[in-house]
């Protein structure tokens, strides 16, 4: 009886040991109250605070924007285009999402919807030198640099004497190796706005020749009068 109970006994130790589970050194292992979580991606936590910012205001557009490019990286064209349509129904003019919603098309294997969706847009702003040269910007952020270049055009036809213009003009071009049409611009860039020493650097990395701006008479005459109005205020 003795034996049978010793028996009985380890056998039972046996059984708790198998159950419970041991590590390699023997010691028991510590029981498990739940099941591991799987710790989420960045894409995956900022997606969930941009639908947090969209249920708290649906009328978001940048909130929407933002949540088109997760989708856009993840290489959903449909969901990524229904946020921009979304942002750009509360915000027609977001440039951005214009130009991310005409790369999505592209993407998602309809260039020529691409295209009709991009004449929409460079039709709708042909009328500003301004506006073409901020979705111009747009484009070039979305690397669709040929869209970009000609919203470029389209502003320096409405603004041939614009410094700004011909200055991103001519960054354009640098960033493409074009030396020769960089050069041109960013040239006539300075030629019309002396006070740009940025530009006066890139020319000068090009071997152009920079003067320092002298003071013009006009730019005298508009100083003293500044100076005249100060004093017959005080």
């Amino acid at each position: 009886m003795a034996r049978k109970a010793q028996f009985f006994v380890v056998t039972l130790l046996i059984c708790t040991l198998l159950v419970s589970g041991c590590n390699p050194s023997g010691n028991l292992k510590t029981k498990r109250t739940g099941v591991d979580r799987v710790p989420k991606t960045p894409s995956e936590e900022q997606k969930a605070r941009l639908l947090k910012r969209i249920d708290r205001n649906y009328e978001n557009p940048e909130a929407h924007f933002q949540l088109g490019q997760i989708y856009q990286q993840e290489r959903r064209w449909a969901e990524a285009e229904h946020h921009y349509n979304i942002c750009l129904s509360f915000d027609p003019v977001y440039w951005p999402a214009q130009a991310a919603k005409v790369k999505a098309q592209k993407e998602g294997g309809d260039p020529t919807k691409a295209n009709q969706t991009a004449d929409v847009y460079m039709n709708e702003v042909a009328g500003s030198a301004e506006r073409s040269l901020e979705l111009g910007l747009a484009f070039q952020d979305q690397e669709m640099d040929d869209y970009a270049l000609l919203c470029y055009q389209q502003a320096i036809r409405l603004a041939p004497n614009s410094a700004k213009i011909h200055r991103q003009i001519g960054y354009y071009y640098l960033k493409k190796g074009d030396k020769v049409q960089a050069k041109e611009h960013l040239s006539r860039s300075f030629q019309i706005d002396p006070y740009q020493p940025e530009v006066a650097y890139e020319l000068g990395r090009m071997g152009v020749v920079i003067g320092t701006p002298q003071k013009t008479q006009r730019d005298a005459k508009k100083l003293d009068k500044i100076v005249e109005q100060s004093g017959q205020k005080k």
